[in-house]
């Protein structure tokens, strides 16, 4: 069983998900120093030529523009954002709140990018899992965040923490996944008074989960 209770993962919105994410939203969460930090991350952890997925994307992926990838996808809520997304050879459009499964094959990528939305998953371990799943074994997942949210989507628990919480909240997920290692956190925030902070925590797959029913 998971160690999170029900409430954990309540909203202030708890409206289907679609109706929120209908009208595309065609601007950038964090400012442009926040974003150069992600990219970075993915220049130091995605491999150049692997396949990519990026998961819970939008119109933009932030993926060094000097590095080439064999195929990069993307899966988010709106399908207006995601044909926008110059950098994506192909979408999903689905809710992983409501269905937290991938339909991937199992070690299918080289790498999965998660940015600034990991609060907006109710069910997180399981989608989780499936990421571990669906890539290969020892590659990268990227989960990068903010202090920024749209609040009244994200859940409960991420409201109840601080920017430190929130890096060991992203571990605890991790972990519970039980198929993932050398989970570590990353403070990557630009060094200046005002500005958006970046966090990330970065693990390892060890592939599809083995074990009891967690989550």
């Amino acid at each position: 069983m998971s160690s999170f209770s029900e409430e954990a993962f309540r909203r202030t919105d708890e409206a289907p998900d679609e109706e929120f994410y209908q009208a595309p939203r065609l601007v950038t969460h964090i400012d442009d120093q926040a974003i150069a930090a992600v990219t970075q991350l993915y220049r130091e952890f995605l491999p150049a030529g692997g396949e990519i997925l990026d998961l819970l994307s939008s119109w933009v992926s932030h993926l060094p523009p000097e590095i080439e990838y064999q195929r990069v996808i993307g899966l988010g809520m709106n399908e207006v954002e995601l044909r926008r997304n110059e950098r994506l050879d192909y979408y999903v459009v689905q809710n992983l709140n409501a269905d937290p499964r991938l339909r991937f094959r199992n070690a299918e990528f080289d790498g999965v990018a998660i940015c600034v939305s990991i609060d907006y998953l109710t069910r997180p371990v399981e989608v989780l899992r499936e990421v571990g799943r669906v890539l290969k074994v020892g590659s990268p997942t990227i989960i990068s965040f903010s202090n920024r949210c749209f609040p009244s989507k994200a859940v409960a628990i991420w409201h109840q923490l601080d920017d430190r919480g929130h890096m060991r909240l992203v571990e605890r997920y991790l972990e519970e996944a039980g198929n993932f290692a050398n989970i570590h956190s990353l403070d990557r925030s630009p060094r200046r008074m005002f500005g958006d902070p970046l966090y990330a925590v970065v693990a390892e797959s060890k592939g599809p989960y083995v074990g009891g029913l967690t989550g």
